[in-house]
């Protein structure tokens, strides 16, 4: 193999057949494999939308019986003839109008109730007491009609209509895939139940007409539908389109065969279709192994008329015809690319000798030539552009051969004078590469020291005016205390929380000054407990709950300790949260603190708000000094600036989402181990943030 690719590589000959060969032996084998793979995926999906429609046309027929099963109450709770009869209590003519509609619409049972729900005539011999309780009966006793599914249990199905128990009782059958059970025999009904008010002539409810239509072996009605769904000419010859309507998991009516002149009753649906129906509510488009067969099936829930899932209704048709007519397809598109490929190849082949021959004759001049011989290619039978670049080449060579001459007279004086110049540019630049060096570190010494300078300067003034305060408010409170005495327990909590945050301040300025001197470090850095700093924190803020009504919540599940001063981290969360405060201006505000840990690296805070949010146009500059969203005169602009820096000097980072209307998120990530980040890196972050 080794050697075939090392043959190929060095003969244009073979190269011109890989390349012209290439795209038949490869591109199109890879087209056919994607035209069959596309082909099939889009039969299947053809195949499915056409069964989702089927299901689609079975339900709409599904709702229109049974709205043709009250509407037939309807016409005859309004038909003079009835009403006249029933004014005038003749329960002959009643009786009768009730046995002419049961049979010519194929009740299961037919009564008229009273307004107490008794019974009061039926079309049964053996009168029923009361109508089977059900919500639909309490709204027609209200006067609006109803027409919904029913589940009646044994009892109940005998009770409205002797010997109807009997014709429900289905045995049943094991079935492939379906869910085991123990369950031997289904005795429920499932019934379409229509109910209708009668209404004298001041439209008051006087009476209720209550009709059921049985759907346990009623193949009468699974043939109309499916009828209607498939009609003539609406599958491929040698399917079969079937409609199912499920009790729970089993067929009670069906045209689903399971032998030659047998319906599939008693058989139950597989289980991942019963899961996904039944249990989950959703439809089911998709292949479905239906009794003993594949077929293209849809499935959806029937919901009874307390709003429960009783059983499906189904629509589908075999797979195998339409999964042949596919096969037979891809066949004739596998044949017709190889005749295409074949036929390819031979014309391509012939096309590339015409090609490679004359740049063989030129390659082989190419070789005398560059072994010192004099070759020509001479008289080409060619007339097209390798033809005309055979002659090109010739006349090429025998101007490259003057040229040379004088190429070479022109190298030798060339290379004198190269080799001159060569020295005298090697000294120019060894001089030139250290001054720029020396420049360099310059010019960083005195960046350096100038900010060094400056922010020392300023650093010692700003100390130098809050430490002076700060000393006589805590000489101050100690006074204070002094003098109150016993009457300073009261409000100990708040002058301990005084005096911490002075000496917070003190804290602060003394790690200024510590950054503004070179030779010491700018913070003391230790093993904190974020969950503590949290909780901590929100003591400093609880101010603000007398300012504006919000809630703060806690979801603390960090479990490691990371190393930082838990002041600077302290004075990080407490602009985040008077921020997110700022920003709340709905009644329900809302601050959340939660805190997790960050994979193996060290742990992370989330500091969320549901206030007004951040304009997009300012989340790239949110970080930088002076620039504020509050109104002007209230903040500096600072805050995120310097809670920016704070955690950058640790190794850390600190980023934020946000949506108007809704709110903001601000998340810092911090190491176990800090990263200290120098002054400068820390500045040139900061400012290309």
């Amino acid at each position: 193999m080794l050697k075939l690719i090392r043959t190929i590589q060095s003969t244009l000959r073979y190269k011109m057949l890989v390349l012209v060969l290439f795209p038949i032996v490869l591109i199109m084998p890879i087209a056919l494999v994607l035209a069959i793979y596309w082909g099939s995926q889009f039969s299947y999906e053809q195949l499915f939308i056409k069964v989702n429609t089927d299901l689609s046309v079975a339900e709409d027929n599904f709702h229109r019986l049974q709205q043709d099963y009250l509407n037939t109450l309807a016409r005859l709770a309004e038909s003079y003839t009835f009403n006249t009869a029933l004014e005038s209590k003749s329960g002959g003519v009643i009786h009768q109008q009730l046995e002419k509609i049961r049979q010519q619409n194929d009740f299961s049972y037919l009564h008229l109730l009273g307004l107490g729900g008794r019974i009061t005539f039926s079309t049964d011999a053996d009168l029923p007491q009361r109508a089977h309780p059900s919500p639909s009966l309490l709204i027609a006793l209200q006067g609006a009609p109803k027409v919904e599914i029913e589940i009646f249990s044994a009892e109940a199905l005998e009770a409205q209509s002797p010997g109807l128990a009997n014709r429900v009782a289905l045995p049943l059958l094991e079935t492939p895939r379906a869910t085991p059970t123990d369950q031997q025999v289904e005795e429920r009904g499932m019934m379409i139940r229509a109910l209708y008010p009668v209404k004298n002539s001041r439209g008051e409810v006087v009476a209720i007409l209550d009709g059921g239509v049985l759907l346990n072996g009623n193949f009468k009605f699974v043939d109309t539908i499916r009828d209607l769904v498939y009609g003539p000419g609406s599958l491929p010859e040698g399917s079969i389109g079937t409609v199912t309507v499920f009790l729970d998991d089993v067929r009670i009516t069906t045209n689903v065969p399971r032998a030659v002149n047998e319906r599939a009753l008693g058989t139950r649906v597989s289980d991942e279709v019963r899961t996904q129906v039944l249990e989950h509510g959703e439809k089911w488009i998709d292949r479905a192994f239906v009794v003993n067969d594949w077929y293209i099936s849809a499935y959806q829930p029937i919901v009874d008329v307390n709003g429960e899932r009783v059983g499906m209704l189904y629509a589908g048709f075999l797979e195998a015809p339409s999964r042949n007519a596919l096969w037979q397809a891809l066949v004739v598109l596998i044949l017709l690319f190889l005749a295409l490929m074949l036929l390819s190849s031979l014309l391509s082949i012939r096309g590339a000798k015409s090609i490679f021959k004359p740049l063989e004759m030129m390659m082989s001049v190419v070789r005398a030539t560059r072994e010192g011989y004099t070759r020509r290619i001479g008289q080409v039978s060619s007339t097209d552009e390798i033809g005309v670049l055979a002659k090109e080449f010739d006349l090429l060579l025998d101007l490259l051969q003057q040229r040379n001459r004088q190429m070479q007279e022109w190298t030798d004086q060339l290379e004198e004078k190269v080799e001159e110049r060569t020295t005298e540019l090697k000294l120019k630049n060894e001089r030139l590469l250290s001054m720029i060096q020396t420049l360099k570190e310059t010019r960083a010494q005195l960046i350096n020291a100038e900010k060094l300078a400056a922010l020392g300067e300023l650093t010692a003034g700003v100390a130098h005016e809050i430490n002076n305060p700060t000393a006589v408010m805590l000489g101050n409170l100690d006074l204070l205390v002094a003098e109150l005495g016993k009457d300073a327990e009261p409000v100990k909590e708040e002058i301990d929380l005084v005096i911490e945050q002075i000496f917070r301040i003190k804290d602060i300025i003394n790690s200024l000054l510590q950054y503004a001197r070179t030779d010491q470090m700018s913070g003391v850095a230790a093993y904190t407990d974020v969950n503590s700093v949290i909780e901590h924190t929100l003591v400093l803020v609880r101010h603000l709950r007398s300012k504006s009504d919000f809630e703060i919540n806690l979801d603390l599940q960090a479990t490691r300790q990371v190393k930082i001063n838990s002041q600077e981290l302290q004075q990080v969360l407490v602009n985040l949260v008077v921020n997110g405060v700022h920003a709340l201006h709905q009644r329900d505000g809302e601050i959340r603190l939660r805190s997790s840990d960050w994979e193996s690296k060290g742990v992370v805070i989330e500091v969320i708000d549901n206030g007004s949010g951040i304009a997009p146009e300012r989340l790239g500059s949110i970080f930088n000094p002076f620039n504020s969203g509050k109104p002007t005169g209230e903040g500096t602009g600072l805050g995120l600036s310097v809670s920016y820096s704070l955690i950058k000097k640790y190794g850390g980072d600190i980023r934020v989402k946000s949506e108007l209307g809704k709110g903001s998120v601000f998340t810092i990530w911090l190491y176990r181990e800090a990263d200290m980040v120098d002054d400068e890196k820390s500045l040139f972050e900061h400012y290309n943030y």
